[in-house]
């Protein structure tokens, strides 16, 4: 099984390696981190480079995609380079998926029209502009589609899927040796729980409201 995982300039850390982490370690996997160009991909805040050993063209038919999202996800939205290769993948992918903003990828793509889907919670109703419905849920299975919330959930995505590929034993083992138990000491990470100023400072902020 074939993983590619998908890298663009300004993409958010954790959306790529929290599913690596988790999926990496699925039966005979291969993963792949690929972009338009091979090569080093800088993170949000140019502090964190990963390596792309191989160019979209080179991985023409992954058998499971995974789109992170990020700042960079908006420059993303209209290249056909990058798109076309989404549509391409996802013709003979098992799976496709995305966590965070990734999942407006998906959708300019073309894949999300009439689907569940979700996204980072400030980028939920700009999946409604391009025909996919969006649901305020952590992670949300469509047929082969599997989209995940901000960027943490990307970790619930991959032992989702994982469980679905390998079995519950094997993805609970993946747990277990990743040993995650979340157990914040705050209870703020959705914008029902977290203090309603915090909430609309951010979404003041947030560059959806300017597109």
């Amino acid at each position: 099984m074939q993983i590619a995982l998908l890298l663009f300039d300004r993409f958010t850390a954790l959306d790529a390696v929290g599913p690596y982490e988790i999926l990496s370690r699925a039966p005979g996997a291969e993963t792949v981190f690929v972009a338009e160009s091979a090569g080093e991909v800088r993170n949000d805040n140019g502090s964190l480079a990963l390596i792309a050993d191989r160019s979209l063209d080179d991985v023409p038919a992954p058998d499971l995609v995974i789109v992170p999202g990020g700042p960079g996800q908006s420059a993303q939205m209209e290249n056909e380079a990058l798109l076309g290769w989404l549509r391409r993948a996802d013709a003979t992918s098992t799976w496709t998926t995305s966590v965070c903003t990734g999942s407006l990828l998906l959708a300019s793509a073309g894949l999300l029209e009439g689907r569940r889907a979700t996204s980072h919670w400030l980028a939920l109703e700009t999946l409604k502009e391009y025909g996919a419905e969006p649901t305020g849920e952590r992670v949300v299975t469509d047929g082969k589609y599997v989209t995940a919330a901000g960027v943490s959930s990307g970790i619930d995505m991959g032992l989702t899927l994982l469980g679905r590929i390998a079995g519950d034993a094997h993805a609970q083992a993946v747990q277990l040796l990743t040993e995650y138990d979340p157990q914040p000491p705050y209870d703020a990470g959705s914008p029902q729980k977290a203090p309603a100023a915090i909430v609309e400072e951010w979404r003041a902020k947030s560059r959806f409201l300017l597109q």
